[in-house]
């Protein structure tokens, strides 16, 4: 691969005015060396001038009175003497009036030279006359005048040159200087585009100019990072308030990025789907595997992404999953930004388990309620069929013996009609009036309504009523009602002459009154007590299978804890029995009207 350098506009400015500035220089010099060397032609020529002007006028004076035949020894001598005291002369000539040779002669170090540069000729004039009586002609070389000319040329020609290598060398270093300060505006610059705000330049050895911009740069990068302070610590608070909303979430929540990567999960989320945040974050959520091995979430989410956004935004896509026998709705949801920019999505996992028990059980419910009142029903009608057609057939015993088992379904018939009512009217969260009464009281009276189901089984109930509380603001018929639902289950599950304990207790510390139901019937496992009081919850086993709504216990806890403000509980073993109780806040009249 060919590597292009590309010149820079900076560059190129410096080029061009170094080629401007270099012809300009050789410009000026040849000008210069030109008008030099025309000066000294010129001088030159004016030289040779005075040299023949003067020769004729020592000519003329030195050859006045001597006679025709010494004129020319004295010319010659006279010609020899210039000759050798002045090397540029080539030769002199003298000449008479009709321009006849009278005597020429040539220097003998310029023999070789037949050529002379100069030659100027000057009229042989006696001193005070006017008629010239020959010429003299002088021929210079012009090797001096060579000679400066050339240490001239050479002379400019250094001078131009040095002037250009210091223009040049300071164009450089000048340049150098800005590209420096440039370099270093540049390196601040780079430092500020990688985030490092508040990185500073020091403006050693800089113009003022430069000096204030580099002041200028440092006050932006200042500013800059305490932005940046700002910015990242009120982002980091908006962030750890976002984190502790979606981790504070009663329902699971997993966050994932365009790429399906998990970028957060709650601890609701990670109890929910048994797994670690280390196991989750940064994975892809499609690859989470259910307990039953299956990937649940892979083919929801392309489908997901199959969705247009717009129909996934107004209906998101709904699924269960079961992790460890807990049934776990997901919702799928697309995450914008406020520029309704696609950023990822988020899954909201909400455990449906107790719905989905509550749904069976409630389907339970229906079943056993149409299966209990059909029971008595179908009992009803037989037997008051059997008495309205054959009564007069049957004697006083089997008549009172029919009579009694009619009684006792009507009994149970309407008990389960008395509970479902209680329990309708309950949830509508009708408030229940409270008055001022005994418990005491209220003890016996259930005692005393439970007695005829006492003998039948040849059971019996003790009391035992030392605390003697004070009267306190309760829903008699409520309480009753729960009280007697204790009695009656213990009476269900007792065996033949077994002995049922009703015990009240009162705690005038914390102002408490506790009752509690104790048998001695078969028990109920660990597993049974925690859902006991669940409504449609009932204890089937092999122990013991009596119907029932399922309700009776469920009433009891709505109205001591919802109406009451107390508590229930239940303590058992199996094969020992079992105790049930609740416990009531003590609430006098006064503080009662203060609510």
């Amino acid at each position: 691969m060919n590597n292009k350098v590309s010149l820079t506009t900076q560059n190129r400015l410096i080029i061009f005015g170094l080629i401007i500035s270099t012809i300009l220089i050789v410009a000026i010099a040849i000008f210069a060396i030109f008008n030099i060397q025309k000066k000294l032609n010129e001088g030159y020529q004016n030289f040779g001038q005075v040299i023949s002007k003067t020769l004729a006028i020592e000519s003329v004076e030195i050859t006045k009175n001597l006679p025709p035949d010494k004129i020319q020894d004295t010319l010659k001598a006279h010609s020899k003497s210039i000759l050798k005291s002045n090397n540029d002369i080539v030769f002199i000539e003298f000449r008479d009036t009709n321009g006849k040779i009278i005597f020429s002669d040539k220097n003998d170090i310029q023999s070789d030279s037949n050529k002379p540069n100069i030659q100027v000729t000057s009229p042989m004039t006696a001193i005070g006359e006017n008629n010239p009586i020959g010429s003299v002609t002088v021929g210079l070389s012009g090797n001096i005048v060579n000679q400066i000319k050339t240490t001239t040329r050479a002379s400019l020609l250094f001078v131009f040159m040095m002037v250009w290598i210091v223009f040049a060398f300071v164009i450089l270093i000048n340049t150098y200087l800005i590209t420096r300060e440039l370099r270093i505006l540049r390196n601040g610059v780079k430092n500020i585009s990688t985030g490092n705000f508040g990185y500073k330049i020091e403006g050693q050895d800089v113009s003022v100019e430069v000096k204030e911009l580099f002041d200028a740069f440092n006050d932006m990068s200042a500013k800059l990072h305490l932005y940046e302070e700002q910015n990242i610590e009120q982002l980091t608070l908006e962030r750890n308030k976002l984190e502790a909303v979606l981790l504070s979430i009663a329902n699971g929540v997993v966050v994932c990025d365009d790429d399906d990567k998990v970028v957060l999960v709650n601890n609701a989320a990670q109890k929910l789907l048994e797994v670690d945040e280390t196991q989750l974050l940064n994975t892809q959520i499609q690859q989470y595997i259910d307990t039953s091995g299956n990937y649940c979430f892979k083919d929801k989410i392309e489908q997901f992404k199959d969705t247009p956004l717009e129909e996934i935004e107004n209906k998101p896509i709904e699924f269960n999953i079961i992790v460890d026998e807990r049934v776990i709705k997901s919702i799928i949801s697309p995450m914008f930004t406020r520029n309704k920019d696609y950023v990822g999505y988020i899954i909201v996992l909400i455990d449906m388990t107790k719905e989905a028990e509550m749904e069976q059980m409630r389907a339970g419910f229906i079943s056993n309620v149409s299966h209990e009142l059909r029971t008595p029903v179908t009992v009803l009608r037989s037997y008051i069929d059997t008495l309205y057609n054959y009564g007069n057939e049957f004697d006083y015993d089997t008549q009172k013996e029919f009579i009694g088992t009619i009684n006792q379904e009507i009994i149970r018939l309407n008990k389960m009609v008395n509970d479902i009512l209680d329990f309708s009217r309950i949830e509508a969260n009708a408030e229940l009036e409270k008055e001022q009464n005994n418990i005491s009281e209220l003890i016996y009276d259930c005692v005393n309504q439970v007695n005829v189901l006492t003998k039948e089984h040849n059971l019996h109930i003790t009391i035992d009523n030392t605390a003697n509380p004070p009267e306190f603001m309760f829903n008699y018929d409520g309480i009753e009602r729960a009280l007697t639902n204790y009695l009656s289950n213990a009476i269900k599950y007792s065996p033949e002459n077994g002995e049922i304990k009703v015990k009240l207790e009162y705690d005038a510390n914390n102002k408490e009154i506790t009752v509690t139901v104790t048998d001695n019937g078969c028990g109920i496992a660990p597993e049974h007590q925690k859902k006991i009081f669940d409504r449609f919850y009932r204890v089937e086993n092999n122990t013991h299978t009596i119907k029932g709504t399922g309700l009776g216990l469920n009433l009891v806890k709505t109205t001591i804890e919802k109406h009451h403000n107390g508590r229930v509980f239940v303590h058992s073993e199996v094969g020992k029995g079992a105790t049930f109780g609740f416990v009531l806040p003590v609430i006098t009249v006064e503080e009662y009207s203060m609510k």
